[in-house]
């Protein structure tokens, strides 16, 4: 199979990556952001003609060699996330899990991960121990005034030089949409600067209901479940970014396995060393 060219698409050096990520967010125009877990998958990300970066919480773990069941804690995401800004100079929303923590802790977070690289930073209203949204029954929520306190917590401590995002996961946890708008308003009330409706279902009808009848804070979404919807019809509802969160990681490990069974089975590097990337495109290319 002939190897497809990859054509570095990189949009230049950012000056003010948190106003960048904000004007990008508020956009009327749709924004993709790239999941990525590590220096060496912002990088592509930032050549492929990203925009912004979603530093996603499971798929860091995975690369650490952690399960997403708080076995990584947030500073281990602290040090991915300064990797990731050096590699690729873009902005970066950091998947900041349930807050990790009270008011105190989600505070020193936000403030750790703006000193070190992050533009932004998302917190979701799952009760503790968080479980992954694709994995497992139902999640149990958080109540909300207890959610708003450590998303007040982060406002307090980032002011307006950390963009604010707020999860909230009351589809997935079944509590339905008039609850889904009743948390938004909260955690717009609250000091969010977006609000992400996360769904687990395979059609889009409950996220695009949500952001036709909800229009207070710019609105992302991340389609792992609903990916057959088409982009026009998320535009249409008035939703402004769309997070690919764990597409690279997916990709990375089909991408590894391909070769290792490869290898496994024909004892040498054979066919497959045409289908991957060239030497002269490795890693010290991207850089």
């Amino acid at each position: 199979m002939d190897q497809k060219v990859f054509v570095p698409k990189s949009i230049g050096a950012i000056e003010d990556p948190t106003k960048s990520l904000r004007d990008l967010i508020s956009s009327p125009d749709l924004t993709h952001l790239m999941g990525a877990h590590d220096g060496l998958s912002a990088a592509v990300a930032m050549q492929a003609g990203f925009k912004a970066i979603w530093a996603s919480g499971p798929c860091i773990s995975k690369s650490l060699g952690y399960r997403d069941v708080k076995e990584a804690s947030w500073t281990h995401l602290i040090e991915v996330m300064e990797r990731m800004a050096d590699a690729s100079g873009l902005p970066i929303l950091a998947d900041g899990d349930s807050g990790f923590g009270n008011m105190n802790g989600p505070r020193l977070m936000a403030a750790k991960l703006l000193q070190h690289g992050a533009s932004g930073v998302c917190i979701d209203d799952k009760s503790f121990p968080k479980m992954n949204s694709s994995v497992g029954n139902r999640p149990p929520l958080d109540d909300i005034e207890k959610f708003s306190s450590r998303l007040k917590a982060i406002k307090d401590a980032t002011g307006n030089d950390l963009v604010l995002v707020a999860r909230t996961e009351a589809l997935i946890a079944g509590y339905g949409l008039e609850a889904a708008l009743l948390r938004a308003d909260a955690y717009a009330n609250a000091g969010a600067d977006a609000i992400l409706i996360h769904s687990g279902e395979a059609k889009a009808h409950d996220v695009l209901t949500f952001a036709k009848e909800w229009k207070r804070l710019p609105i992302m979404i991340a389609p792992s479940n609903y990916y057959r919807t088409v982009i026009s019809a998320h535009h249409e509802a008035g939703i402004s970014n769309v997070i690919w969160v764990n597409h690279a990681m997916r990709a990375a490990i089909a991408g590894m396995r391909a070769a290792y069974n490869w290898i496994i089975a024909e004892a040498s590097a054979g066919q497959i060393g045409q289908e991957v990337a060239k030497l002269d495109d490795g890693p010290a290319a991207l850089w």
